[in-house]
């Protein structure tokens, strides 16, 4: 009799509701909302969700970004408006992770992992993977190796790109980023192709989608979309998920290739973030936690351990009045493996894509090149830089042929190499094709002059 008493009581106990808390709202200042009465129940980073006026089934979802004595700083998902003194808080046990599969290929999502592109639901996947995960180990990581065609002849010769290597592209606005990245996108030998528009503008999102990266990029491609008129939350949310997505390619034992425009708008929308909680600014108004969060995300991309994938990163960096000493120009070139600057004047000129080769680096090189191929890049880099010299001199006709035998090789190669860094957003360049004709140009022209 006990035993059945027992086995009844525990099941009556199991039909009761779980005990479910509730807070309120105190306070709205600016992006942030005050909520009391639960604040031993949070950590920062869980999420809630707040009751709004407009309807009984309006809720919006919440972040927990900070605390002040017992009051929780919630920082809302989307728009405060709705959201009022006395409204009820409720904690959710939502993990913040995405469950990627491979039918995500071909689609676009927001920064929740939710499909935007109206082609219907999501499968997922049998795995969730955490928005803000760890990187591997650094013991455990596989060393970066191999080179990685990405389609483009003045990278694939200049700044050779390696299978798990991060690079950086620092460019202004207008100096044509957006045309490298597609071009990347489509002409690339990576497997994937994960590409995170973080605080894209929205008019710009179905241009880049139909016209820059096109049916050929698209389909082997997973675009997450946050626009610039979502929330700070949302923006920084959208990089994190884009590194997700990466990581389960990655761990599919796929050469992924993640492409993020941009890191400066991932900051911004830290700084926002850090700002209303309460945070110091520092130089030129960033938080620590944005300095603190970079290497975070950053470091995420690189090689898996033995038996994955790797994830190469290319991470646009939009630089304020084109310096690209500001703060985290300078802070993302520290944490990267090498860095593409994009220059204004190149591209004003009419050169695209406008790569400065001469303020540009690869970590990788010269130890992923053949001494024949690291002599080509070097004998053209040093006319370059010749001609670079005396360029003042040569346009005014003040220097006289003959004068210098290092100047008059440089400037008989200047235009050849010029045509050679050139390339039209539809035209493709393998790496063996791109190291033939720049040994056709320096060794083929010096046979044919002499």
């Amino acid at each position: 009799m006990n035993s059945r008493l027992h086995q009844h009581l525990l099941s009556e106990l199991e039909r009761l509701p779980a005990l479910t808390l509730h807070g309120r709202v105190t306070a709205v200042k600016g992006l942030l909302v005050e909520c009391t009465g639960i604040s031993q129940a949070l950590s920062v980073g869980a999420r809630c969700k707040v009751q709004g006026s407009h309807a009984k089934d309006h809720e919006i979802l919440c972040e927990v970004v900070g605390f002040k004595e017992d009051v929780a700083l919630l920082m809302p998902f989307r728009s405060v408006e709705g959201i009022g003194p006395g409204a009820k808080v409720t904690p959710v046990a939502s993990a913040s992770a995405v469950e990627p599969s491979a039918s995500w290929l071909g689609r676009v999502v927001n920064a929740m992992g939710e499909p935007i592109d109206g082609k219907g639901p999501l499968l997922k996947g049998p795995l969730p993977y955490a928005l803000r995960a760890s990187p591997p180990p650094a013991a455990e990581r596989q060393r970066v190796a191999g080179k990685l065609d990405l389609g483009v002849r003045a990278i694939n010769t200049f700044l050779t790109c390696c299978r798990g290597q991060r690079l950086g592209i620092f460019a202004g606005s207008g100096v044509g980023k957006s045309i490298l990245l597609s071009m990347l996108a489509r002409y690339s030998q990576a497997d994937v192709n994960v590409i995170g528009l973080v605080g894209e503008r929205g008019r710009e999102v179905q241009e880049f989608l139909e016209d820059d990266l096109g049916e050929e990029g698209i389909t082997r491609s997973v675009v997450v979309v946050a626009t610039s008129s979502e929330s700070a939350l949302m923006r920084r949310q959208a990089a994190y998920t884009t590194l997700a997505i990466a990581e389960y390619f990655r761990d599919q034992k796929k050469q992924v290739l993640c492409l993020m425009d941009s890191v400066t708008r991932f900051a911004m929308a830290q700084r926002e973030i850090g700002l209303s909680a309460g945070e110091p600014p520092t130089t030129k108004g960033y938080t620590p936690t944005v300095f603190a969060e970079l290497p975070q995300l950053l470091e995420r991309a690189g090689p898996g351990r033995a038996g994955q994938g790797a994830i190469t990163g290319l991470f646009t960096v939009l630089v304020e009045g084109d310096d690209t000493n500001e703060p985290i120009a300078d802070a993302v070139r520290g944490i990267l493996d090498g860095h593409i600057v994009l220059d204004r004047d190149i591209a004003q000129r009419g050169r695209y894509p406008a790569i400065n080769i001469l303020k540009s680096v690869s970590r990788m090189l010269p130890d992923c090149n053949s001494e024949e191929e690291n002599q080509l890049v070097l004998m053209a880099r040093r006319y370059l830089s010749t001609y670079e010299n005396m360029a003042e001199l040569i346009r005014l006709g003040a220097y006289r042929r003959g004068s210098d035998p290092d100047v008059d090789r440089a400037m008989h190669f200047y235009t050849p190499l010029e045509q050679f860094i050139t390339q039209r957003e539809h035209e493709s360049a393998t790496l063996a094709e791109g190291y033939a004709q720049l040994s056709t140009i320096l060794f083929g022209q010096k046979k044919e002059k002499a």
